[in-house]
């Protein structure tokens, strides 16, 4: 097998392993992304946080403007998979920074350096999916305490995002936050729809728990997701808006020889919406000179 070269971030890992077209796409793509944003520092680092009664060592990825803060705060989340490198949502966090935000990235337990075990689990079931989904609830709950403690971040103005898995984890976890001020779920979904016949059930589930938030959460999807077709994740949007939730659903086509799992790597395509998103909430959503 001929391996494709060393990709930048974990998520271009992936598409790299898996298909070295898609690779070289998203990494002109990635490259784009570079040169149109303000350069932002990366800082990898790690929190220590309590969980199930054990301290562990959780690893993150920080980039913030120049300066002390304190700063508006996204903290991303990522889906599900493992991976040895800290988990660096790179693209998002160049055009968060570019407008005067902090974002931190986490990677829960097992993965990206961070201590102890994935137990996330991979069954299909409602009742294990929900127990998985909870363990890694209890994790964002326990390093979300600790990130929001640090000097540069604004308390004030907290914003929670992921990607897959970690999208439904922050519409889920917002649920118990009312103090949030935006939540960004891009491609949301625990299981996906086309080898989980339960699919439909789980990921309802688990958007459910972000109704009490009563404020509008953004959802960003893509044609062709490998994962959740638009027809799946538009019908968990409607589940979600007919329980009381409230919510601002945008769906986009992908550029060539990327899936619509791939969207966050692509700013141009949501920029537009997530400044009116951001605007509408009272947060910075300008880009800074």
């Amino acid at each position: 097998m001929t391996y494709p070269p060393p990709a930048p971030s974990g998520i271009l890992r992936v598409m790299c392993f898996l298909h070295v077209g898609i690779c070289r796409r998203a990494l002109l793509l990635f490259v784009g992304v570079l040169l149109a944003a303000p350069a932002a520092a990366q800082v990898r680092g790690s929190v220590s946080v309590a969980i199930d009664g054990t301290t562990l060592k959780l690893s993150t990825v920080t980039y913030k403007p120049a300066g002390d803060g304190p700063f508006p705060t996204l903290i991303f989340h990522h889906g599900s998979g493992d991976f040895a490198h800290p988990y660096d949502p790179h693209a998002i966090a160049q055009w968060f920074v570019g407008r005067g935000w902090a974002v931190i990235a986490p990677s829960r337990r097992g993965r990206g350096g961070s201590e102890g075990l994935n137990e996330e689990g991979a069954d299909c079931s409602v009742a294990s999916a929900v127990e998985g989904a909870d363990r890694a609830l209890g994790e964002i709950e326990a390093v979300s305490l600790a990130l929001v403690s640090q000097p540069f971040v604004d308390r004030r103005r907290i914003a929670v995002g992921g990607e897959s898995r970690g999208g439904v984890l922050s519409v889920a976890w917002s649920g118990k936050h009312p103090a949030v001020r935006a939540v960004v779920n891009f491609v949301g979904g625990w299981k996906g729809s086309r080898t989980c016949l339960h699919a439909a059930a789980i990921n309802q589930t688990l958007l459910k728990r972000g109704v009490p938030w009563r404020q509008p959460s953004l959802w960003l999807y893509g044609d062709n997701d490998i994962f959740y077709p638009l027809e799946h994740s538009r019908a968990n949007f409607d589940a979600f808006l007919a329980a009381g939730g409230k919510g601002v659903w945008h769906d986009y086509k992908p550029p060539d020889r990327l899936d619509g799992h791939q969207i966050v790597l692509v700013p141009w395509l949501w920029a537009a919406d997530m400044e009116a998103y951001l605007a509408g909430r009272g947060l910075p959503f300008r880009r800074r000179d």
